[in-house]
């Protein structure tokens, strides 16, 4: 290692936020500007977006929720939901998701929230810890809940769904990843990220050796 590269490392500080100042803010949503210091020790700003419903005895501001529905002689589906999404202007294809409430667990929001969207009740399965969505641009957290769903149970036979412009769409996990691309070529719409990733490590698991591009002679 050269004298340079040790007096670099030896300038570098720890990040750390020093304020934030509250350009906008509406009933949902709210526009800070952030300053803070980066490793050099340079003062800077970054514009973030905070919502304002997360309570202190929230752990993260939502969930989302991987839900499997279970059948009897059916193939396991993953249940989605189809909505329009204004700040796109078109259809979002997505997991059931929501905030939660005060005072209330991540189970405990995931399963109101399948309910709510879907129709359906679940058991919980798993918990993921805290994490981001889109650091880049907002501090908004989200745990992600996997629930399974007992098809056979009468309650789910005809789920009844209580949120009047949410479709609930049934995706068998055997042809996930190929029912996504064919809905994005056939309809206009946008894939929720985290369901795409989802898709392509399902695709990643399940693929055999020699089917792997980078093995292929």
């Amino acid at each position: 290692m050269s004298n340079e590269e040790v007096t670099d490392i030896a300038k570098c500080t720890q990040p750390a936020v020093i304020k934030e100042e509250v350009i906008t803010e509406g009933k949902w949503v709210k526009l800070e500007q952030t300053t803070y210091l980066d490793p050099s020790g340079k003062t800077r700003t970054w514009e973030t977006v905070k919502r304002t419903t997360k309570s202190q005895t929230c752990s993260a501001d939502g969930v989302g929720i991987f839900a499997t529905l279970k059948r009897t002689l059916h193939f396991d589906c993953l249940v989605m939901v189809k909505q329009f999404r204004p700040p796109i202007g078109c259809y979002c294809l997505e997991f059931p998701a929501g905030l939660i409430d005060p005072n209330e667990t991540a189970g405990e929001a995931a399963l109101r929230e399948l309910l709510e969207e879907t129709g359906y009740k679940g058991e919980v399965i798993g918990v993921s810890p805290v994490i981001c969505l889109d650091p880049g641009l907002t501090n908004c957290t989200t745990h992600i809940v996997t629930v399974n769903i007992n098809g056979d149970d009468p309650e789910n036979i005809k789920p009844k769904q209580q949120l009047e412009f949410v479709e609930v769409i049934l995706i068998p996990v055997n042809e996930f990843h190929k029912k996504i691309d064919e809905m994005v070529k056939n309809e206009h719409i946008v894939v929720d990220s985290k369901v795409y990733i989802y898709a392509m490590g399902m695709t990643c698991a399940t693929a055999k050796p020699n089917e792997l591009p980078v093995l292929k002679a």
